[in-house]
């Protein structure tokens, strides 16, 4: 945990900061931060900056803050992925979430096994935990909107461009594709919105119905990539083909 993450709750009227439970643990536990010290804390949804350590006994981390920087830049990258297995989305999430993904659909695919639906994983207060997690490691607070759809057409054809909006670029990593990423336009585009299908891929008709609705499809390589390990790597790929734009402009 590099961020202690507060919310509205945390805040007392004296202007101080109260938790308990597992952030207040990890402090004491792991930190062993003692009073007078300073962690790095941040606001959900706000500013990041310091909490000096007023009391740290055992459940009760009690801090006096200071919030004065802004979070990392978000990445300017939206994510419509059909629903991975459990394990994996418990990977996928936290990842999402440290790498600056501002929405996150998950739908139905054909090779989506229907149970996935009810894994507790996709209850609310798991999802929301998943990202937090992730927002700790990268001292970020701004948590991604996550939409679960569990019809593939009907979101493709009626739903998309009210969520994704039509001004991102519109992105498909799929196996058949030949170009690679850099050669898609990508490095212009301040936003983008990757398709990702589940482990086996999406089917012809899928892939087919994302192309007619402005997803150009790329490839990533000769490898196939199970879905934990492509997400991160399409956004790092992403994240390092604008920075070099950015340093040539």
């Amino acid at each position: 945990m590099n961020l202690l993450l507060l919310q509205d709750s945390d805040f007392l009227p004296d202007g101080t900061v109260q938790m308990t439970g597992r952030r207040a643990q990890h402090a004491r536990e792991v930190l062993r931060a003692e009073p007078g010290e300073t962690l790095r804390v941040g606001k959900l949804g706000g500013l990041v900056g310091t909490g000096e350590v007023l009391e740290n006994t055992p459940g009760l981390l009690r801090l006096r803050v200071s919030l004065t920087d802004s979070p990392p830049p978000r990445a300017g990258v939206d994510l419509l992925l059909a629903i991975p297995r459990p394990k994996a989305l418990k990977r996928v999430l936290p990842a999402a979430a440290q790498l600056g993904v501002d929405r996150v659909v998950l739908v139905n695919a054909a090779r989506v096994e229907k149970s996935y639906f009810d894994s507790k994983v996709l209850a609310p207060e798991f999802v929301e935990e998943l990202l937090l997690q992730g927002l700790e490691q990268a001292r970020d607070t701004r948590l991604p909107e996550v939409l679960i759809r569990e019809r593939f057409r009907p979101f493709v054809e009626d739903e998309l461009d009210a969520v994704f909006g039509t001004e991102a670029l519109r992105l498909l990593p799929h196996p058949p594709a030949q170009q690679p990423l850099h050669r898609v336009g990508v490095q212009a585009a301040p936003r983008v919105v990757m398709a990702v299908g589940p482990d086996g891929g999406w089917v012809p008709f899928e892939a087919e119905l994302l192309e007619a609705h402005g997803f150009r499809p790329f490839s990533l390589g000769p490898r196939i990539l199970r879905v934990e390990t492509a997400v991160p790597v399409l956004l790092g790929q992403l994240a390092l083909l604008r920075e070099a734009t950015a340093h040539t402009a």
